[in-house]
């Protein structure tokens, strides 16, 4: 199993709103490094939900219900989407002040590349993204 970060702004798509439509197609990425992210996940990878521009934080936990296929919304280039469906919201949000305040966290892609919408997270960082949330109850 791998892990993942994936952003969104949430006026644009909340975490609210995926969880009340049950899954959606990951569409829309016109960036080459996040296009290969997307073309790397797997069926049953589980990925964090980032709230980017209001929030900055790691809202829930999601996975992948279908590996890459040729993005639909995509009118030229070669370009791919997933499909994610939301598992729970984390116990409290770990923000981005938390994650660069972190010694396992200041390493992510997240602090390291902040605009790659689709990053990879290694197995430290997702348990340790989990355990700041527990904490913060």
């Amino acid at each position: 199993m791998q892990y993942w970060l994936v952003k969104q702004e949430p006026e644009a798509y909340a975490w609210a709103k995926f969880v009340a439509d049950g899954k959606t197609a990951w569409t829309g990425v016109r960036n080459f490094q996040a296009r290969n992210n997307l073309r790397l996940m797997k069926t049953g990878d589980r990925v964090f939900y980032y709230h980017s521009g209001t929030g900055k934080e790691i809202v829930g936990l999601a996975k992948v219900l279908r590996s890459a296929y040729p993005d639909p919304t995509a009118t030229e280039g070669d370009w791919s989407s997933v499909d994610l469906g939301p598992e729970q919201a984390l116990t409290s949000p770990v923000t981005l002040v938390q994650i660069k305040a972190d010694a396992v966290l200041k390493e992510m892609a997240l602090v390291k590349n902040s605009r790659l919408s689709v990053q990879p997270v290694t197995p430290a960082q997702f348990q340790r993204v989990l355990k700041l949330s527990e904490a913060a109850r």
